[in-house]
């Protein structure tokens, strides 16, 4: 899905995927459930990197803390030894631990020699609290949420306040999860794919901006956003490719998530934990090696520029898109929280002053 307009007409940014999903990377897939429960509402996203044992032939990866105030588990070791090796849960902050356990026992299920005649395993799960509109102290998701999760995997899913993201919110509106991609013409024989999915729950309504138009300041004074309030949410990005980067470069893509996060209005405030896992799909790492050498391609990075336009291009869009699907919900404290498109709509019949820039707005993001 995504946004069906581009907003910069960046044509160096390359087209979009057939999907406008991170699914459009081969191999990978995402699956997610939703929990609707009383004052609770959050849920699990996950995503398959890869078919096949991802522990025995792991993937090429990088990470990126541009603001480490966060709970994830498995940074250390990917930044270490440069490769994942177990698919990537996304989840509340309360709930990292449930997710740890649930892809451990995932992951010895799949391979009977981790923590007996091999080494133990690195799970990789990424967070956000959720507790302004959800009861994060309940601690009501389980294994079994994250199970179904896994179940629900396709290369088809849903944006907006689903799956982790049903409780998240972004620049004061309904956020949650969003997706994007973007095609990377190398030459004319050559091409690759870039795909990114975000979950966000960050930043603040006043610095909104859409393709450079200010429509966040009105919104902000229409909803009464708190502007001295301490930023306490985060934004989580994943960033995928089928082009044959090693974990340097990769950590190189995930940078560029930053530019991304900055074109819609995020500062990256001290409450905040932005953190972001970059992979390929290309040159699988074998655990069980047997030669001391390894062999493999790699893109020139004399010619990477596109790649970092892709992924800024691709972030900006799933930022975007996890707003325009979030419808509003109501919240713990039977408080509505505005989803974007009926917070620009309100603010259009309340203020008819404000009605030719909502209309921009909203053409802009391909809503009518």
């Amino acid at each position: 899905m995504g946004l069906s307009k581009n907003l910069f007409n960046d044509l160096s940014a390359g087209n979009k995927g057939q999907r406008n999903l991170i699914t459009d990377v081969p191999g990978v897939k995402v699956g997610q459930v939703t929990v609707d429960d009383g004052k609770v509402h959050s849920g699990v996203t996950a995503i398959i990197p890869v078919t096949g044992n991802l522990f025995r032939e792991k993937l090429p990866a990088g990470t990126c803390v541009l603001n480490g105030f966060g709970k994830s588990v498995g940074l250390v070791q990917i930044d270490e030894l440069g490769t994942l090796e177990t698919p990537i849960v996304l989840t509340n902050t309360f709930a990292v631990g449930t997710a740890v356990n649930s892809l451990t026992r995932r992951m010895l299920a799949e391979n009977p020699e981790i923590g007996d005649s091999t080494s133990t395993v690195n799970p990789v799960v990424a967070e956000c609290n959720d507790g302004d509109v959800s009861d994060i102290r309940a601690m009501r998701l389980t294994e079994s949420d994250v199970e179904q999760a896994f179940a629900n995997v396709g290369e088809e899913f849903e944006e907006g306040a689903v799956g982790a993201g049903r409780g998240m919110m972004c620049y004061d509106l309904k956020g949650g999860i969003g997706s994007s991609s973007r095609i990377v013409e190398v030459d004319e024989e050559h091409s690759y794919t870039v795909g990114t999915l975000t979950m966000t729950n960050y930043g603040y309504l006043q610095d909104f901006i859409v393709n450079g138009l200010p429509i966040g300041k009105p919104l902000s004074e229409m909803i009464k956003a708190d502007k001295e309030k301490e930023e306490k949410g985060s934004i989580i990005t994943i960033i995928a490719t089928d082009a044959p980067l090693n974990s340097r470069q990769l950590k190189r893509l995930a940078k560029r998530a930053t530019v991304g996060i900055n074109r819609s209005g995020g500062y990256i405030g001290n409450g905040s934990g932005e953190i972001v896992f970059a992979f390929s799909t290309q040159n699988r790492v074998s655990h069980f090696a047997k030669s001391d050498l390894d062999t493999v391609t790699r893109f020139n990075d004399n010619h990477i520029d596109k790649f970092f336009r892709a992924v800024a291009a691709s972030v900006d869009e799933s930022i975007l898109s996890s707003m325009v699907h979030a419808e509003s919900v109501v919240d713990r404290k039977g408080r509505n929280r505005l989803g974007l498109v009926d917070a620009c709509h309100k603010l259009s019949a309340e203020q008819p002053e404000y009605a030719e820039m909502v209309k921009d707005a909203l053409d802009l993001l391909g809503v009518e």
